[in-house]
């Protein structure tokens, strides 16, 4: 699978927020990170593991999948610090 699909996917899931806010920070090794910088958001980092952004794009339900990060993440700017996918829980099976 090429690399940059799954840079593209964490690309079309942070375009929910403004886009003076965030810059990538890495997209190197297994993660890609984004800082939040706004006075308006609570948030403050975004980070994606690629892994499971790959996951979701073979999932044929990946279209409502995303909207559904999207919201989460709009959610998520306003009361948390940062925004984790896959939550901590969901990656550990992953892993295991």
């Amino acid at each position: 699978m090429n690399p940059s699909n799954d840079t593209q996917l964490a690309n079309e899931i942070v375009s929910v927020l403004p886009l003076g806010a965030l810059r990538l920070c890495s997209e190197e090794g297994d993660t890609i990170s984004y800082m939040v910088r706004s006075r308006s958001l609570k948030l403050r980092s975004i980070v994606f593991v690629r892994e499971a952004l790959r996951h979701l794009l073979r999932d044929p339900a990946r279209a409502v999948k995303i909207e559904y990060l999207k919201r989460g993440l709009l959610r998520s700017a306003i009361g948390s610090d940062e925004y984790r996918y896959p939550r901590s829980r969901v990656r550990a099976r992953l892993i295991a």
